[in-house]
């Protein structure tokens, strides 16, 4: 558990922050900033893909590809790792036009020193497709991506005249060391958080396993009840934008903040708003 700043709009608040733990900093220290009480329990944990046998045979034809797709800063790491590994300069993709979701995953290419063509008005699927479909009518494109994903963006390019290959760069799963410690601090009424975070579908289909196994969390569906037994009982979720929401929803959960830039920042930024106006 993290020591809140002094004072702030978000003082005595307590916020569970679901991040990957290498991710967390920047939202934890955010919500700190305000004043809020942090807990850190990670949802999500990031691994290598069984293989990157695909991953390193498209790189090594990088050069026959017109536009490269990152979703994900953990895509711009994996990129990066993988081309080291290979002993493939930043300069083999230079010829390529460069789709990133979000100023994030933006800052991460353009450390790796690379230029980025693309960053969609919304940082989600929906609006790359939005933002590319006029562009890549018989291009190639290579979308690196987590395991399991979403398929807007494959299924709508390739529908425009794409020619779309999809390659693992990362995984995600659930961190076995989260269940018991989320458990433990949900049951602790001077513990547990008054908001929970969400930043993708991947975190809020873990946080549903961690607390209660493959349907919903238990008594979810007696949150606005009164019932003293439910676990989530008084506790507002906050998700960093609409496909995040949509999952919550899907998951039979609420959800109570929604950030209106589908962002870190502006995920801090709904969450102080809210806080402010209840």
């Amino acid at each position: 558990m993290s020591s809140p700043g002094q004072g702030g709009p978000l003082s005595g608040m307590r916020v569970l922050v679901g991040r990957a733990r290498h991710q967390a900093s920047a939202l934890s220290a955010g919500l700190q900033a305000l004043g809020a009480e942090v807990i850190e329990i990670p949802f999500i944990e990031i691994r290598k893909p069984r293989s990157y046998k695909a991953f390193d045979a498209a790189l090594k034809h990088i050069s026959d590809y017109d536009w490269l797709i990152l979703t994900s800063v953990n895509g711009v790491d994996a990129l990066a790792q993988r081309m080291k590994h290979l002993r493939i300069a930043a300069a083999a993709l230079e010829h390529l036009k460069i789709a990133a979701i979000g100023p994030a995953t933006r800052s991460a290419v353009e450390k790796f020193g690379l230029e980025v063509s693309v960053v969609p008005q919304r940082y989600v699927a929906e609006s790359v497709v939005e933002s590319l479909r006029g562009n890549v009518k018989g291009k190639r494109v290579l979308l690196a991506r987590a395991k399991v994903a979403r398929d807007v963006i494959p299924r709508e390019l390739r529908k425009v005249g794409a020619r779309v290959d999809v390659v693992e760069a990362y995984e995600t799963v659930i961190p076995k060391s989260s269940k018991v410690r989320l458990q433990s601090v949900m049951k602790d009424l001077k513990r547990r958080p008054q908001v929970i975070t969400f930043t993708s579908s991947s975190s809020v289909r873990n946080f549903v396993e961690l607390l209660g196994g493959r349907g919903r969390p238990p008594h979810t569906t007696q949150r606005h009840t009164g019932s003293s037994h439910a676990v989530l009982e008084g506790i507002k979720f906050a998700s960093i934008g609409p496909v995040t929401s949509a999952t919550l929803r899907e998951s039979g959960l609420p959800v109570d903040i929604e950030a209106e830039e589908y962002t870190i920042p502006g995920l801090i930024r709904a969450i102080a708003a809210a806080k402010m106006a209840g």
